[in-house]
């Protein structure tokens, strides 16, 4: 299964593919309207959106904390102060689905779309809530729409989301496209070099595989998951000394992890 590498980044890695844009929507942002009319910017808010605003950039930081409950009832707040606010519903639905709760989320997040309908951050939420759900059709398309949303800056994480749900369905080929195109964008996301060269050592290709984990592994980013995954690459390439060296970094800096674990048993094939 293709997933997020675990341990010491685990947090801030995944946050990469569920936190779309919780700062930025927060903000509203400048959106250019429809023809003719002027872009919206901060100080042509009503002071109601200012205090829902300020309130979603509180719920913002508490679920980026985790303190998901808190971050929640600001939110509610927020939706009270102004039901009219996209960004508040977008963060409502990105709650719910750490929350795990699939109905709530999708109900936040389709009305964050009939309030703002070409915001590619809520799309990608929707897309990866979607995947989570295992509904890959939807998903795939909800990032389709995120990618053609006007003025999105997200690519490159949609591209990498939508490559990890494609190996998630059983669609390898397509998923390495598809993170290919995220690497293209974004060359120094660790998930995206984990997961392609995860992808290329699960078909045997270990040469190009060897690219992306050295990358990684040669990077501050690099963490038990991706370290074993290097051994695996290099054993097979027959480089022992790079594998050895690999599983001295391992055992030293994560040796209560699940993967040395592995490396003291040989379980190479797991």
């Amino acid at each position: 299964m293709i997933v997020g590498p675990t341990g010491r980044h685990t947090v801030p890695w995944l946050l990469t593919l569920l936190l779309a844009a919780v700062l930025a929507g927060c903000a509203g942002g400048p959106r250019p309207g429809g023809a003719g009319q002027d872009w919206i910017t901060e100080s042509d808010e009503p002071p109601q959106r200012k205090r829902a605003r300020t309130r979603v950039e509180l719920a913002a930081g508490y679920f980026e904390q985790g303190q998901l409950t808190v971050a929640l009832d600001e939110v509610k707040q927020a939706i009270q102060i102004d039901p009219t606010y996209a960004a508040a519903f977008n963060l409502r639905g990105l709650i719910y689905t750490a929350l795990r709760d699939q109905r709530l989320a999708e109900d936040s997040f389709q009305q964050a779309l009939r309030l703002d309908p070409r915001d590619g951050d809520t799309w990608h939420n929707l897309g990866w809530m979607y995947c989570q759900d295992g509904r890959y059709p939807a998903s795939f398309d909800a990032f389709r729409r995120a990618l053609e949303a006007p003025a999105y800056r997200g690519q490159p994480r949609t591209w990498l989301a939508w490559g990890v749900c494609q190996a998630r369905a059983g669609q390898p080929a397509e998923a390495e496209r598809t993170l290919a195109r995220a690497f293209e964008l974004d060359p120094g996301n660790p998930i995206t070099m984990y997961n392609l060269a995860l992808l290329l050592h699960q078909r045997g290709d270990d040469a190009r595989a060897q690219f992306y984990a050295r990358r990684l592994n040669n990077s501050e980013l690099a963490n038990a998951e991706s370290l074993w995954l290097g051994v695996k690459i290099e054993r097979r390439l027959g480089n022992r000394e790079a594998a050895a060296q690999l599983g001295e970094q391992l055992r030293r800096r994560f040796p209560a992890s699940r993967e040395a674990g592995a490396l003291e048993r040989g379980a190479f094939d797991e």
